[in-house]
């Protein structure tokens, strides 16, 4: 089935995962998108990965996830003869889609102003750290510094009792949901420019995507006066039946049953404990939560008899909202996630294949399809004649430099 942005042509030039990842989300939605790479190639083909080596298992797995689905031009934008290469590809481009900082855009002659001047329909999207203005808009930033740690996400995660602030759970978290707001963004100037004309820059900051899923603690503590929101732990809630519990086998279920007074009788029936239904210490949301140190143990302690597997059945004989916290692993045999095709595997006609998340949003509630990420310079050839270039003039851009 065609994406919903087939005929779009985007042209990118971007490393890393936080631009790359919008670029793969567009590419996965059907735009045509052209990464451009110089001679030393995006640097997240090199990365080693929480000790995972480039090439393992046949792929530079980080590479592939944020590159999937696109065209590969490897061209030196240094190079003098480069810069004609760039604006043939951008006469029918709809999109340049970049994470270069300021400094390096305007040396590259590919500031909004250098490719708007000579391309005025063209959407120019930007993920940067911090904005386009203030006193950092110049500098770089990652999802570990801007989004994670800068944002207040870090902070609010870490309990006080830790000499140190928690890392991300893991590399490019902040950059794939950064990522997906550009997209998004980028998606949404497509449209506009469809019904008014109007050709927008998009820009989306590391520091804004990290404040956005941090505006509720923002708000709140600036509404009273607060440095930060209390950080509740285990027993800092007031409803016990919003906490995670141990099980036999020393793994967790997660409840979350907001509406406590009206889930607890069937939990306590299910948990075989209905003398707690109307214990005068647990029996209304007000007794729990003055009690909540007690309710929790009580829970702990019933938690604990049984085993995961043993755990589930019951849970389901009662209302109240609950998970398993899972392990990352046990996703590719999840029955929803395979269900909703929520990871999918993608067949690089090679013999390899590797399972990748699909891209979060389904058009008539089907997945879009994940396609296998290009090796450096892939559609040299194939982008260069489709603009014009004959034989000849591909092998002058080689020898010049421009192509690699």
């Amino acid at each position: 089935m065609p994406g919903p942005l087939q005929g779009i042509k985007i042209v990118e030039v971007s490393m890393w995962a936080f631009v790359p990842s919008a670029g793969a989300m567009l590419a996965d939605m059907g735009a045509d998108v052209i990464k451009i790479e110089p001679a030393s190639g995006d640097p997240m083909r090199a990365l080693n990965m929480a000790g995972i080596a480039p090439g393992t298992g046949g792929f530079t797995f980080m590479y592939e996830i944020w590159n999937r689905g696109k065209r590969s031009l490897a061209l030196d934008l240094g190079a003098p003869d480069a810069n004609d290469v760039l604006h043939r590809l951008l006469e029918d481009a709809d999109v340049f889609l970049t994470s270069l900082l300021p400094a390096a855009r305007r040396k590259l002659g590919i500031d909004v102003e250098d490719l708007r001047s000579r391309h005025p329909n063209l959407i120019y999207a930007v993920g940067s750290g911090q904005g386009a203005h203030g006193p950092d808009a110049e500098k770089g930033g990652y999802d570990s510094i801007s989004f994670w740690s800068r944002s207040g996400v870090a902070s609010a995660v870490t309990p006080d009792d830790l000499p140190y602030p928690l890392a991300m759970p893991g590399g490019a978290f902040g950059d794939s949901l950064s990522g997906s707001m550009l997209a998004g963004g980028v998606a949404a100037a497509v449209a506009q420019r469809a019904l008014t004309g109007k050709a927008s820059v998009v820009d989306v900051a590391l520091l804004n995507a990290g404040m956005w899923a941090m505006q509720p603690g923002i708000v709140a503590c600036n509404l009273v006066g607060m440095d930060e929101m209390p950080k509740a732990g285990r027993l800092g809630l007031p409803n016990p039946l919003v906490n995670n519990y141990r099980t036999a086998d020393g793994r967790f279920i997660a409840l979350c049953m907001l509406q406590g007074q009206r889930y607890w009788p069937g939990l306590c029936k299910a948990l075989g404990r209905p003398d707690l239904i109307d214990d005068p210490r647990f029996d209304s949301d007000a007794s729990r939560a003055k009690n909540i140190e007690e309710c929790v143990t009580v829970l702990d302690g019933i938690f604990a008899t049984r085993t995961l597997a043993q755990w589930q059945p019951i849970l389901l004989q009662q209302d109240g909202q609950w998970d398993v916290v899972k392990k990352v692993r046990e996703l590719a045999e999840d029955e929803d996630v395979l269900a909703n095709r929520f990871i999918q595997d993608v067949d690089y006609g090679d013999r390899r294949s590797i399972k990748m998340v699909s891209t979060p949003v389904q058009f008539d509630r089907q997945a879009l399809a994940a396609r296998p990420a290009p090796s450096f310079g892939a559609h040299n050839y194939e982008i260069l004649t489709q603009l014009g270039y004959d034989e000849d003039a591909i092998i002058a851009l080689q020898v010049s430099g421009a192509i690699i």
